[in-house]
């Protein structure tokens, strides 16, 4: 499961990262959200080793959702070497994410 990052350690565990970070901007209250979490946990799994997967919950880490501008959720950032490489608005399939991140990985 995504481990969830707050602003205080944001830089050492997505920006400065080995490997690709996804980063899920959510709410708790966003049923898209929810319904993307058992994509996020295949996705993980498929690319276990290559991906890195993390979530910031905006309303607690509203910095975060400003400085990449976060509209909506929810928003997935792949970010590449600490540079945004990859940028997704709602609800997507397994199937689409993973074709993304194939491109891009």
């Amino acid at each position: 499961m995504a481990a969830r990052v707050d602003s205080a350690a944001f830089e050492e565990e997505v920006l400065r990262a080995e490997i690709p970070v996804l980063a899920d901007f959510y709410s708790d209250s966003c049923m898209p959200c929810k319904a993307l979490s058992p994509v996020l946990s295949r996705i993980e799994k498929q690319f276990e080793g290559r991906l890195k997967a993390v979530k910031i919950n905006i309303n607690f880490d509203t910095e975060l959702a400003e400085r990449y501008d976060v509209q909506s959720v929810p928003t997935l950032i792949i970010f590449r070497s600490g540079e945004e490489a990859e940028r997704i608005h709602g609800l997507v399939s397994a199937e689409v994410l993973a074709e993304t991140l194939e491109k891009i990985l």
